[in-house]
């Protein structure tokens, strides 16, 4: 038995950053240009669906890369049912295209608002560590920057910016 847990816990995040990095390079050679969606997903309630990965930090709205012959609403609706059994209600509306300098120089986001449904809770696996709807007003510690600054832009409370 491991003397000291908080080894392995620090071993656990070295891999993950490791291996973010190597598929991003992957990404590089494989793609000349990165596409993603992401979705400010709101409940009846007015409540907004926010989900914690397992290998990045923070509370993140659901979303993923858009692949070769994928439209771009399908690839959201994809990853709406895989994130948190998500079903649109109504149409995702397209907000703002952004453009994310963070991790390269080619990777641009198409932001969307939409009308969700949860069709079952999601529970817990390898990419999900936990997930649920929140107030707006009243959002999980640790919730991004970019994603309290994407739900004032969709609340009209500021104007959407061109960086992600």
């Amino acid at each position: 038995m491991n003397e000291n847990p908080g080894e392995e816990q620090v071993a656990a995040a070295l891999w993950k950053r490791i291996a973010i990095r190597l598929l991003h390079r992957y990404f590089l050679l494989a793609r000349g240009m990165t596409l993603g969606v992401r979705a400010a997903c709101f409940d009846d309630s007015g409540r907004v669906f926010l989900v914690r990965h397992t290998y990045v930090e923070g509370w993140h709205m659901p979303g993923g890369g858009v692949e070769r012959h994928e439209h771009a609403v399908q690839a959201l609706e994809k990853e709406l049912r895989e994130e948190g059994n998500l079903q649109a209600v109504t149409p995702p509306q397209l907000i703002q295209v952004y453009f994310n300098r963070r991790v390269t120089s080619r990777d641009h986001v198409l932001f969307y608002r939409v009308q969700v449904r949860q069709t079952a809770p999601r529970l817990p696996d390898r990419e999900i560590a936990e997930c649920g709807f929140f107030d707006p007003d009243a959002l999980p510690e640790g919730t991004t920057a970019a994603t309290r600054r994407r739900l004032k832009e969709v609340a009209g409370e500021c104007p959407p910016d061109d960086f992600w």
